[in-house]
């Protein structure tokens, strides 16, 4: 009886094994590639339930969501031949299981691969004013280039970020004393400009106290009632010489 049960324990262990192989369940944003004898099986299968014939049939499985590619540091030369190390982000997924499977060997791979050479090719095109100021155009111009190239193998690119850009120590100085002579310039400028308006307002303010001297006489009073009240033991101010001559004048008649 024990003879007769290691045979039928072996015909049961087979059957799992098959059932396993058979029974397939893909996720939500999965899909399989199914290759019978090694072609390929209609369309991609899934998600839910797959069943497949076992050892005739052999299925891939894809992932639908957006894969984040980290690109390492890459040695770049600006077009004004300044050596500075660019990494950057790249947001793809696949949108033709099919293509991403039959068409390259290994998608990931491959688009890293891609992502690395055309970050060095775009930006040794570029100033590196350009890549410090104009970031964005910088990256929609790498997200369009790999977008079109990787296309054919069914993957869609849909943004492309620079992250770090390192400078030598010395173009970092230089930069900062680039940035410190313009800050400088700037203050000179406003400088100039409030001196410029203060002068405008001045003329302006002496052609309306010339057209009646009387006004000058009670601006004169004015200030020094303002002085007056500050906490000053002495006040030395001219007298203006109208206000004098009114005095001699009656002095001498």
């Amino acid at each position: 009886m024990a003879f007769l049960s290691i045979p039928f324990l072996f015909i049961i262990i087979i059957v799992i094994f098959f059932l396993f192989s058979a029974i397939k369940i893909l996720n939500e944003y999965e899909r399989g590639v199914i290759f019978r004898l090694g072609r390929v099986l209609g369309t991609p299968k899934g998600p839910g339930l797959i069943l497949l014939i076992p050892v005739i049939d052999r299925m891939v499985k894809v992932s639908l969501r957006t894969v984040v590619l980290d690109i390492p540091p890459q040695d770049v030369i600006t077009r004004d031949n300044v050596s500075i190390k660019v990494n950057a982000v790249v947001y793809f997924r696949v949108v033709d299981p099919l293509k991403a499977i039959i068409d390259v060997e290994n998608f990931l791979y491959a688009t890293s691969q891609l992502s690395q050479t055309t970050l060095r090719s775009v930006l040794g095109q570029a100033e590196l004013d350009e890549l410090l100021s104009h970031r964005e155009q910088l990256n929609d111009r790498l997200q369009e280039i790999l977008d079109l190239h990787t296309e054919p193998w069914g993957i869609k690119v849909s943004n492309v970020e620079v992250k770090n850009v390192d400078l030598p120590q010395e173009m970092q100085r230089a930069i900062a004393r680039q940035a410190e002579a313009e800050r400088e310039r700037r203050a000179k400028i406003i400088g100039a400009e409030g001196e410029f308006q203060a002068a405008t307002k001045l003329a302006e303010a002496s052609n309306i106290l010339s057209q009646n001297p009387m006004s000058l006489q009670l601006r004169y009073l004015q200030t020094l009632i303002e002085i007056s009240t500050e906490k000053n033991s002495t006040v030395i101010f001219p007298l203006p010489i109208d206000i004098i001559k009114i005095f001699v004048d009656k002095l001498s008649k």
